[in-house]
């Protein structure tokens, strides 16, 4: 051979080890490259995982707030069937008071009113309570059922409650109940 081919081929020697440096450099960079990609790509489904997860432990712990709150008016209004049932008795021992308190049999109206007010305790203990309607009030539409209306007698009393007909009644918070009154015009 030839010191020239010699030459040449020493070259492309040298070119094909560079050119395999190269690329074995390209290919470690690559590597290099995909290595990070890979975890931050794994970075990513952790934070992904690691946000699902929260959202979902405060999804419970809403859910675990909601049914407490739910049991807890569920046991305050468990009694609101029995309580309703009750409440044209309590309107009959009023009628009944009123009409005994007429008479002179003063035994009997002691009597009635014992027995009134027993109910009315043991009711209230349960959480029934009265509404309290005067006349004289402002009559509101969310909060009286109004029943009819007449002339009012004075102007004072035009748009205000003449007479409470049947009183109202809440259980706890909950209006089981509403006053039914007569308005004025």
């Amino acid at each position: 051979m030839t010191k020239k081919t010699k030459e040449k081929q020493e070259v492309e020697e040298l070119e094909n080890v560079q050119s395999e440096q190269n690329q074995t450099e390209e290919a470690e960079t690559v590597a290099e490259k995909e290595e990070i990609s890979e975890i931050d790509a794994l970075k990513a489904d952790v934070q992904a995982e690691k946000d699902k997860f929260l959202r979902l432990f405060a999804e419970f712990e809403n859910y675990k707030k909601r049914t407490n709150k739910e049991r807890i008016e569920l046991f305050k209004t468990a009694s609101q069937d029995v309580m309703v049932s009750l409440l044209p008795i309590l309107d009959d021992f009023d009628r009944a008071y009123s009409e005994i308190s007429k008479t002179d049999e003063k035994e009997l109206l002691k009597g009635v009113e014992l027995i009134s007010n027993k109910l009315k305790d043991t009711l209230k203990s349960k959480g029934l309570e009265v509404i309290k309607v005067e006349v004289g009030d402002a009559f509101n539409a969310d909060d009286h059922e109004a029943v009819t209306q007449i002339p009012a007698p004075s102007d004072d009393l035009k748009g205000k409650i003449i007479d409470v007909i049947e009183k109202g009644y809440a259980l706890g918070e909950k209006v089981i109940r509403y006053p039914k009154v007569v308005i004025g015009q």
